[in-house]
């Protein structure tokens, strides 16, 4: 987008604009009313509240900007048909989007891309292309097809009727809270971000708006530190809903004028919250959902009211699994070590007692000779994977074996 398009836009009355897609949306939209948390609130000593974006109809925020783009079409432009590229949630909105106004609709999906986002895409009548290896690759070849065959695009974030119909989620949040002090935002290319930055400062200007990415692909913040859009090099990150290497020019503008603060978080992090929302809200996110979550530790403060957007929920069941586990991990939920013992009878029930005096139920063991440091040293190496109550316990568990003169070598 060039520059005079984006001061041109940047003068529009976005209150105005951004009620108005509030309005379309009345209609398509679920209700996400926020979700006060109680477990949040107690680790970190703010009142947190989550706002649900994954319990809508196409598993997330996307929806509201891509509905309020294709409602804005006219009649020639609806006839043309609208493509998209996306890493799944904005083409799950478009493609539902369409279907709804009776609009062909053409996906151009990175082959990185989940099945589960694909298969969904394609259940609401769109044509799915899948090219390249990150969002960048597959945008270059949707656009290619917009100049062949003369569709309309429809930009996941760098496009004024996008980013309004985001921006609704603001709105929502500032009627249900109207006195929160803080939004935490998840930020890929910036649309979600700018949309609700827009209307959060034309509502209550007082509130602060954060931006949150992950530590591999911060686009955003490489923007604003040089004051210019700007593309990464490279981008590492779990969170696949944000692994943006460009964030948007007008969505750059915006967040220079309205965005408050940025921060950044570890994958680490990332998968810890993924669980820790299953276990205490039952809500099944994804990994870009639940940034602003994990941003928690670095802005909570107490009494400070602060949402976090949890802005979607498609996520495969084998990516669910590896983080699950990973997230127990973190968590001090799982933990697994080594033995060397001596290869004679009893030395198994040993462990295993002191194990359950220190109530660690075993989730696996393997007990192998050939794992020993020397072959002919009449030893053999126990593994044992143990499921634990925090980090406080398996120190205990770690001091216990010691004690009794094992000696203990720590796996994860």
């Amino acid at each position: 987008m060039n520059k005079k398009e984006v001061e041109r836009l940047l003068k529009l009355n976005h209150e105005q604009s951004i009620r108005s897609a509030a309005e379309k949306l009345s209609k398509v939209l679920r209700p996400t009313p926020l979700v006060a948390s109680d477990f949040y609130s107690a680790e970190y000593g703010a009142a947190v509240y989550i706002k649900p974006e994954h319990l809508q109809t196409t598993g997330s925020f996307k929806i509201r900007g891509a509905y309020n783009k294709i409602a804005n079409l006219d009649k020639a432009q609806a006839k043309k048909g609208v493509i998209a590229s996306s890493a799944g949630n904005h083409a799950q909105g478009v493609a539902y989007s369409a279907q709804l106004r009776g609009i062909r609709s053409t996906i151009v999906m990175p082959q990185t891309t989940p099945l589960i986002k694909v298969d969904a895409t394609k259940a609401f009548g769109a044509q799915v292309i899948l090219h390249g290896d990150v969002y960048d690759e597959s945008f270059a070849k949707a656009i290619e097809l917009t100049e062949e065959y003369g569709y309309v695009f429809v930009h996941p974030f760098d496009d004024y009727d996008v980013i309004c119909g985001q921006g609704t989620v603001g709105l929502e949040i500032l009627e249900e809270l109207p006195d929160a002090d803080e939004i935490l935002v998840p930020v890929g290319g910036g649309g979600l971000l700018a949309g609700i930055a827009l209307i959060a400062k034309a509502v209550n200007p007082r509130v602060k708006i954060i931006g949150v990415e992950p530590k591999g692909a911060m686009s955003m913040r490489a923007a604003l530190k040089e004051g210019a859009v700007t593309s990464l090099s490279t981008v590492k990150t779990n969170a696949e809903g944000v692994a943006v290497r460009r964030v948007g020019d007008l969505t750059f503008a915006i967040a220079q004028d309205y965005v408050d603060d940025m921060v950044s978080v570890s994958e680490k992090d990332i998968m810890e919250n993924v669980l820790l929302t299953m276990e205490k809200h039952k809500f099944v996110a994804e990994t870009a959902g639940v940034v602003p979550l994990a941003a928690l530790r670095k802005r909570a403060r107490t009494g400070r009211k602060i949402v976090c957007v949890m802005s979607g929920g498609n996520i495969d069941t084998v990516t669910i699994s590896s983080i699950i586990n990973e997230g127990m991990i973190s968590r001090g939920r799982i933990m697994c070590f080594s033995v060397e013992l001596p290869d004679r009878p009893g030395q198994l029930v040993k462990v295993a007692t002191l194990l359950a005096e220190n109530n660690a139920n075993v989730i696996e063991l393997e007990h192998n000779q050939f794992k020993a440091l020397d072959r002919y040293s009449n030893k053999v190496v126990l593994e044992v994977t143990v499921e634990t109550n925090g980090k406080d316990h398996i120190e205990q568990i770690l001091d216990a074996l010691t004690d009794a003169d094992f000696s203990i070598q720590r796996i994860y």
